[in-house]
């Protein structure tokens, strides 16, 4: 997949094309790029994805502090790595953007910078000025223009209709499981290994803890989870506590992402990783100390392993 950070230079033979924020790349994502793959391929074109960055809420100040989402840009990079997509095209969003008229954004970039042949858009797309370009306005727009445009159903999972808020939703409520099912693929998140105060150490279990690489990125429920972290392309399980460590720091008030890996001896420190959320163990609390803080972890290392597959 070709990268592009911007629309200068850009080329692609027979562009079949959609447009969206693609927050996750959960299924109901992967139902669309699917089509998007298979459209080009009749005509033997090429695929483009084309999104927007930074978050148009963070530009245009609407609640940024409360913004959270599934993928930073480097993960939806790693996403779309993976769905066989041949242009990811990134435009940097700025409020002089924001007040481009849809149809003015459909000739400039589309059509005189890509050479739009056909546009594929999710069924509740809308975009430009004032969310304007809804489907009517894009076909009009398609009509003046001379490409073809399709707007795809929403897809459905037992009856549920998939969405990134939807997910967003049962990962702030704890239920993992279900997420994972609606993404297609475990919950992960990109980030690097800082240095702690080395507790853990001290009663047998040391951590390693993570700063993800985005401040926006969304942190599950607090509590207890089996993982894997992916440290230069191997996979290695472990246990994580999200939260502020309640027996150890009574009145913490950053929340705090620490993973204990099994079996592992070397460094962490300063390496980028991955961690992938496998399933949900408990909830954090507090314990009368630290003598039974450790009793329940040897318990939640039994069952992390128990769901990991690991002896």
């Amino acid at each position: 997949m070709r990268i592009w950070k911007n629309i200068n230079g850009f080329k692609a033979s027979k562009a079949v094309v959609t447009i969206g924020i693609f927050d996750g790349v959960h299924l109901g994502h992967r139902f669309l790029l699917n089509h998007l793959r298979e459209t080009a391929d009749k005509i033997s074109g090429e695929t483009v994805v084309v999104t927007l960055w930074p978050h148009p809420r963070l530009v245009l100040n609407k609640d940024p502090d409360n913004l959270r989402y599934l993928t930073s840009l480097d993960e939806k990079i790693y996403l779309l790595e993976k769905e066989g997509i041949n242009h990811f095209l990134i435009i940097p969003f700025t409020t002089e953007f924001a007040n481009l008229e849809s149809c003015m954004f459909i000739k400039d970039y589309l059509v005189d910078a890509i050479g739009i042949q056909q546009l594929i858009v999710g069924y509740n797309h809308k975009f430009g000025k004032n969310r304007e370009g809804d489907f009517e306005n894009l076909k009009h727009c398609a009509s003046i223009y001379g490409f073809g445009i399709e707007r795809m159903e929403s897809k459905n999972l037992d009856g549920v209709k998939l969405s990134s808020s939807l997910i967003r939703e049962l990962l702030h409520s704890g239920n993992l499981d279900l997420a994972n099912k609606y993404l297609g693929y475990d919950y992960f998140l990109h980030g690097k290994v800082v240095g702690g105060n080395r507790i853990g150490r001290k009663i047998g279990f040391p951590t390693a803890n993570i700063v993800p690489d985005d401040p926006h990125k969304l942190i599950p429920r607090d509590g207890v989870y089996a993982v894997q972290l992916e440290v230069e392309g191997k996979l290695y399980p472990g246990m994580l506590n999200i939260g502020f460590r309640p027996t150890i720091e009574t009145g913490m008030t950053i929340k705090t992402i620490e993973v204990n890996l099994f079996d592992f001896k070397d460094d962490l420190y300063n390496k980028d990783v991955y961690l992938h959320f496998k399933n949900r163990i408990r909830d954090e609390k507090k314990f009368s100390g630290i003598e039974q803080l450790r009793e329940q972890l040897v318990i939640d290392k039994e069952t992390a392993k128990g769901m990991l597959g690991e002896k």
